[in-house]
């Protein structure tokens, strides 16, 4: 059977089947047939994926500072980190589509196959418990966490927030500083970051730099 294969490729069999073929249904193969989409186990996927990532980097990164973790994995618990997962395993080749979506070419879209490895990791949980999901988390995620922790310096906040908000496509993203207190040798600003005109979060320092700095940083918070 076609689905034994994925169970291969991921390393774990399923008790209930019916269960994995609902996190590898897209809403348009859902709409199309009248049942349930993956949407809801892809919402659950993507906490416990949240808290397993953040335990793994709280328990073997103890060197790491808050701020750093936070951008570890902010960069590891995303779009393009999940693609690569759903690639390694050829998820592409179990996806249940609509008609339109497979003729669009769904199948090896990145927003698509992302959402179904978070489905994945949620059905795994609800099928085998919260071990055998993070076994699964770690076992695919640990070498892109590795590889983040050695770069984090890398990458600013503004730059992590870039990412993450564009992983979707372009959207605009403005900095603004709002206010701007104290005598000149002690000055304070306060920055706010905005997505499309929406304010995200708002951030302060001793220089415009820094307020911006922490406002993206907080809307790093924010988002998740």
């Amino acid at each position: 059977m076609e689905l034994e294969k994925l169970e291969e490729k991921i390393g774990y069999k399923f008790k209930d089947k019916e269960l994995l073929k609902k996190a590898l249904r897209h809403t348009s193969y859902a709409n199309e047939h009248k049942v349930q989409s993956n949407e809801k186990l892809e919402f659950l996927g993507d906490s416990i994926l949240e808290f397993i990532t953040s335990k793994y980097l709280y328990k073997t990164y103890t060197n790491l500072k808050e701020g750093e973790m936070t951008k570890v994995r902010a960069s590891v618990v995303c779009e393009k980190s999940l693609y690569k997962v759903a690639k390694m395993h050829d998820f592409s080749d179990f996806l249940y589509l609509g008609k339109s979506e497979t003729q669009t070419g769904g199948k090896n879209r990145p927003a698509i196959l992302a959402d179904s490895v978070e489905a994945i990791i949620a059905a795994i949980y609800i099928d085998g418990g919260i071990d055998v999901a993070e076994k699964f988390i770690i076992e695919n995620l640990k070498d892109s966490i590795e590889f983040e922790t050695k770069h984090v310096g890398d990458k600013d906040y503004k730059t992590v927030l870039q990412e993450k908000l564009q992983e979707h496509g372009d959207v605009k993203i403005e900095y603004e500083i709002i206010k701007e207190t104290g005598p000149d040798h002690d000055k304070k600003f306060e920055a706010e970051v905005k997505k499309n005109g929406e304010i995200l979060a708002k951030g302060e320092g001793k220089s415009k730099k820094e307020a911006e700095m922490q406002a993206a940083k907080k809307a790093l918070e924010n988002l998740k």
